[in-house]
């Protein structure tokens, strides 16, 4: 048995060219006679914005939403659609050197720049007579030729039908579509799920035999016209103050979909460099990273003197896996001021863009305070950790095996001395901090993985100094950990991991979990430049194996910062649990010779309770006044059925294991109205230091389920459907599952599977129900990991 930790990683470097991430999307299934596609009526002219684009939303881009879109086909804009395909794939952490990126709306911006990119046209092209010879238009005539051949809400059959992520991909040019619709038959669009109703076909077809026409879309008014001056303005600053904030903001921000939350209409905007001015139209700077050297991007021959931050409106429709809203309003434009500006300090020079400066927030941005830093992201903190979640990582078990299923994250208090002394000695400790980026997107396979392995190791002995020293005269203590000011929820988060996915809520959600993190300013700007402003996703596989191997540093960092907090005893004693039969140098670094604190924490603890749970009891008290209620089956405002479902946060073991990672779960009350939960099976592990091996690590018995009030995920594996009345049997029916054939029971009675004759019924109530009850969190769903069972 091979277990590979960050220590014997470098042992074992020959291994490793077998890693990471591979794409989809089809494979051969059995070959049918080709039918022939009865003629369309052609109706008049579509409105494609409101007749068409709701179809491709809705249909389409539920499975061509997010990077890993089949043959980079995203379908949830025009311009997605008119860009077309690509046979290569994203997501390949085997390849050597980097890919060039292929980010819709950055790296090219016209059709004919995307066809230099070897992206091919699924509509019409100048040379095709007839569009119905387009690919879009066969591969929507194909599935309606050949509907899925199973019965209603049935198992579609394995050999026809290859629904893994790693299977391979298909992408048939116009030229290809003949051999396609011999051998691939059972390949029309919507691919794996039921053709459209009559309705749609026919108006999709029409408009592509139309010319696949869209309409101009409206200009912004002239109320977000002067909100977006005055964040421009203030974003656009010329002393080298603004100048230093404006970029740190950027590159923090240049993932989020902005809103502006005193304006009812709601719309999104995204931050993005450009190199002109606020007023001009924008010319984005297309670099790889939101920190590279302006001059990387190819298109750009003059040097850029200066960069601008610009706010655009976001033209593709919001799916749930790359949603991270973001509000902007006065209020949050002066709490920068105060943040950023405010402070009595001096710039006195503005930093360059050199990777080995850039890619170190620690000294690209010395200048501004490190309290100001930490405030920014913590004030904000979901959003901040959503950021290694919901970016272009769109899949990654083994990006994912960092952490565990479920855990709690708390806070360093800002204002305790301990952490704010630790902050200003950074500057000293800079050289220990660099981060994977700095070597670029093409890195040797563990290039300087001994010098990341030592500057961690010398730095948490730094820290465990200073930390001794200091809480001699200030014991840990419940202090340390931020109370959100007694008004920001932000104060705690729940994770939970979905196997390749992940997702954060706000509070303290579900059953008390195995582990829990303190993340420090230094740890949470670490995450940040390691996972989301320095991870490319179209870097080589040195780049991306070194990312998710600095990631453990930050992770076990965490811990350890949690453990200070538990009696020196019980510090042993859970490490030890959290990571059994883990190397005894892993060990090292969560609460050994690396990483340590021999001072006793302030803390009360009654010697009949586990410490851990103890801890968390007195957190939540801390907490209580900024803990949201959202997530919580034990909220004062209880659905009916939140008692009845509650029966499943019982489910451990081999029921649990058989359950999918996460499903959607909709309950039809008596009085009509529907309710949506989010069913999670939350896995457990022996410990986490396994990089390819997770399996190895696994410990079935120890797995248990999670049941929310409302929506936890991005990609459902299971959708059901229960009647408020059926409850009863539909909790019972999982508590009793013991096999395969228990689960395709308890599908086929209360399931919506693939093959279920109101599954796109089922799935615009699911997207209605989310959109009324969270309209600043909802977003398309991506059904690309349905299951098939």
């Amino acid at each position: 048995m091979l277990i590979f930790s960050p220590i014997a990683i470098c042992r074992i470097a020959p291994l490793l060219l077998l890693l990471l991430l591979t794409s989809c999307d089809g494979n051969d299934s059995k070959k049918p006679k080709v039918q022939t596609i009865p003629d369309k009526a052609v109706v008049p002219t579509l409105s494609f914005s409101s007749q068409v684009e709701p179809i491709l939303n809705n249909r389409c881009a539920v499975c061509h939403g997010c990077y890993d879109a089949p043959c980079q086909l995203k379908l949830s804009s025009i311009e997605g659609l008119e860009r077309g395909a690509n046979k290569a794939v994203v997501y390949n952490g085997t390849r050597l050197i980097a890919d060039q990126p292929s980010r819709l709306f950055v790296d090219a911006g016209s059709t004919s720049d995307w066809r230099k990119k070897d992206f091919f046209t699924v509509l019409a092209d100048a040379q095709t007579e007839n569009i119905k010879e387009s690919v879009m238009y066969r591969m929507l005539s194909l599935k309606e030729a050949f509907p899925l051949p199973a019965k209603h809400n049935e198992k579609l059959q394995a050999d026809l039908f290859e629904f893994r992520l790693a299977r391979e991909n298909v992408c048939p040019t116009q030229d290809e579509m003949d051999d396609f619709t011999q051998t691939h038959q059972l390949h029309g669009m919507p691919f794996g799920l039921p053709a459209l109703d009559d309705k749609e076909q026919a108006i999709l077809l029409s408009w592509l035999e139309q010319g696949a026409m869209t309409e101009p879309k409206p200009p912004l008014d002239a109320t977000y016209l002067k909100r977006i001056e005055n964040w421009e303005a203030f974003l656009n600053g010329d002393s080298n103050k603004a100048r230093l904030m404006a970029r740190y903001i950027y590159e923090h921000l240049f993932i989020g979909h902005l809103y502006f939350s005193d304006l009812s209409d709601l719309k999104y905007f995204e931050l993005v460099r450009s190199t002109t001015p606020p007023g001009e139209p924008i010319r984005i700077i297309a670099t790889r990273r939101p920190f590279d050297d302006p001059m990387t991007d190819a298109s750009i021959s003059t040097k850029v003197e200066r960069v601008y931050y610009r706010l655009r409106p976001v033209k593709n429709a919001i799916v749930v896996k790359q949603h991270m809203p973001y509000a902007l309003n006065p209020k949050r434009l002066e709490r920068f001021e105060n943040l950023f500006l405010t402070p009595d300090y001096t710039v006195e020079k503005l930093p360059g863009y050199s990777s080995d400066i850039a890619a170190n927030p620690f000294e690209t941005f010395h200048a501004l305070p490190s309290r100001s830093r930490y405030r920014f992201m913590i004030e904000q903190s979901k959003f901040t950790i959503r950021g290694f979640m919901k970016g272009a990582v769109c899949r990654g078990q083994v990006a994912l095996n960092v952490i565990n299923d479920s855990f709690w994250v708390f806070f360093a208090n800002p204002d305790e001395a301990i952490f704010s002394q630790w902050n200003d000695q950074l500057p000293n400790h800079i050289d220990q901090l660099d981060l994977p980026a700095e070597r670029s997107s093409t890195a040797g396979l563990l290039a300087h993985w001994t010098e990341y392995s030592e500057s961690q190791s010398a730095y948490l002995k730094s820290k465990s100094r200073s930390f001794e020293q200091e809480s001699k005269a200030q014991r840990p203590a419940l202090d340390w950990v931020w109370d959100g000011d007694g008004n920001n929820e932000n104060a705690s988060l729940t994770v939970f991991r979905h196997f390749d996915s992940a997702s954060v809520v706000k509070g303290l959600v579900g059953q008390p979990p195995k582990t829990a993190w303190l993340i420090d300013y230094p740890i949470l700007e670490r995450i940040h430049y390691l996972l989301v402003a320095g991870f490319d996703v179209y870097g080589n596989g040195g780049h991306q194996l070194s990312t998710r191997l600095y990631m453990e540093f930050l992770r076990m960092e965490s811990e350890f910062n949690f453990l200070m907090l538990l009696p020196p005893a019980a510090r042993l004693e859970l490490r030890d649990y959290w990571y059994r039969g883990a190397d005894e140098q892993i060990l090292n670094y969560i609460y050994g010779n690396y990483a340590h604190l021999s001072v006793a924490p302030n803390i009360d603890y009654a010697p009949e309770k586990p410490a851990k749970l103890s801890l968390f009891n007195q957190l939540k008290s801390r907490l209580d006044p900024v803990l949201p209620e959202k997530h919580l089956m034990s909220a004062s405002h209880v659905q009916p059925a939140h008692k009845i479902l509650s029966g499943l946060q019982i489910v451990k073991g081999k029921a649990a294991t058989i359950m999918p990672e996460m499903s959607l779960l909709m309950v039809a009350n008596d009085d009509k109205t529907n309710a949506l939960y989010t069913i999670l099976r939350n896995s457990g592990h022996s410990n986490i230091t396994s990089l390819f091996l997770e399996d190895t690590n696994r410990l079935p018995d120890e797995d248990y389920l999670t049941i929310l009030p409302g929506v936890v995920g991005a990609y459902p594996d299971a959708l059901w459907r229960v009647n408020e009345s059926e409850l009863s049997d539909f909790i019972d029916g999982v508590s009793q599952l013991g096999s395969e054939a228990n689960f395709a029971a308890l599908m086929r009675r209360f399931g919506i599977r693939r093959t279920h004759q109101d599954f796109w019924a089922h799935s615009d109530t699911l997207h209605s129900l989310y959109q009324q009850t969270e309209p600043i969190e909802f977003g398309l769903f991506d059904f690309n990991r349905l299951e098939n069972r």
